[in-house]
């Protein structure tokens, strides 16, 4: 039996944890701070309104900090669970649906009731690995260069807005890598002020709230939103999340964790949930070496991440709307910055697979054009052209 099921309580107190409760504290707090911009884009790009969006926020929060919690407590495994950041990213891309905000949230709780069905079906979970990952990642590269276009496209219109932030954001990254999305964002509140459009929040407005829509159903929704925010999720979050945790030698509970987040997202989609997952880019603070020196100490900081995100989610209502009432291109810009990591690796992965290049490049620029067809978006076109493109190119050519 491996020496981490025979530690301690979990409820007892261990020995020099705080190093792994701070660990907790910074991974929840960049985490949050680096892509709740996105969060907030995507969600009022399919038909959320301010207040929407800013429940989404709450509930998100919550939920993955309450799984965080309970998942690493259980384990006694650095456990940590975040929004999809790409599935924020692919919303912000999508077209916004006909059928309004109520279909998007139908197709998330399509999403949810697919993770689900990964949890219980194993062929299933086969089948979305037997997905070229070099499409999956084409198709996320393609929605995201619209987004991280935007901050460059916003500094042209709004040069002393947007410009500090962009400077903060590259000071940092050579200085801090790690907090240069929280310094932009410090950077954006302080423009805020001095531009004075904090005068249009009031005390209402930043009084934390949970918001309802009633889920409505249609196929292109579906199609354009539930799929492929299940698959880009699957592909960049859920199975990448498995391999960081095993790389620093812990076996993740995808299954539980897909069921958790399965329910979860189901459940409080109307609410503004579109997805939560197992972390994969914050995932690495809270299992690595610098949580704490003892693989067997680290599940204190997964306690402590989710403990964090619960105490972040109250926060939502007064950044949604400090968000608002930011300058144009102010919050587009931030997001824009916090994505180009994620672009640069989704691009690279993509384009770096010989056998797959051209069907990936196809995938890429189907989804970067945002083409919408028959009510679905390119996203799901994307993949549709790609995979035909991999299945008529590798078909046998009859003999001669």
């Amino acid at each position: 039996m491996s020496s981490r099921t025979d530690a301690t309580s979990p409820l007892e107190p261990t020995h020099g944890s705080g190093q792994a409760v701070r660990a907790g504290v910074v991974t929840a707090v960049v985490g949050f701070t680096s892509s709740f911009a996105v969060v907030l884009t995507g969600l009022t790009a399919v038909g959320a309104s301010a207040a929407e969006a800013a429940s989404g926020l709450f509930v998100l929060s919550l939920t993955m900090g309450l799984g965080s919690v309970l998942f690493s407590l259980r384990t006694r495994t650095p456990v940590t669970l975040a929004w999809s950041t790409p599935g924020a990213a692919l919303l912000a891309g999508a077209v916004a649906p006909d059928g309004g905000y109520a279909t998007a949230v139908g197709a998330f709780v399509v999403a949810g009731l697919l993770y689900v069905l990964t949890g219980f079906f194993s062929p299933l979970a086969r089948l979305v690995r037997a997905i070229p990952l070099a499409l999956a990642n084409a198709m996320l590269a393609g929605v995201l260069l619209v987004l991280c276009v935007a901050p460059f496209r916003a500094l042209v219109d709004e040069p002393t807005a947007v410009g500090p932030v962009l400077l903060t954001w590259l000071v940092l990254m050579r200085v801090a890598r790690r907090w240069a999305v929280p310094g932009a964002f410090a950077t954006a509140v302080v423009v805020i002020i001095v531009t004075g459009s904090l005068s249009a929040v009031e005390a209402a407005d930043v009084v934390p709230h949970l918001t309802w829509t009633t889920p409505g159903f249609d196929a292109a929704t579906v199609l354009a939103i539930g799929v492929p925010l299940y698959l880009v999720t699957m592909t960049s979050q859920n199975i990448p999340g498995a391999a960081v945790l095993a790389s620093f030698g812990y076996d993740a509970p995808l299954r539980p964790v897909l069921l958790y987040s399965g329910a979860a997202t189901a459940a409080t989609a109307g609410l503004g949930g579109y997805s939560i997952n197992l972390a994969a880019i914050s995932a690495a603070l809270a299992a690595g070496p610098t949580a704490h020196p003892d693989p067997d100490r680290r599940w204190v900081a997964g306690v402590s991440t989710g403990a964090t995100y619960l105490a972040l989610g109250p926060l939502a209502a007064a950044v949604a709307a400090v968000a608002v009432a930011a300058p144009a291109g102010l919050v587009a810009a931030v997001a824009g910055v916090a994505l180009l990591g994620t672009f640069g690796s989704a691009a690279a992965s993509a384009l770096g697979d010989e056998g797959h290049r051209e069907a990936a490049a196809l995938t890429f620029v189907v989804a970067a054009s945002g083409v919408a067809v028959a009510g679905v978006g390119a996203a799901f076109w994307s993949l549709l052209a790609g995979g035909a493109y991999l299945l008529l190119m590798h078909r046998r050519r009859p003999s001669p």
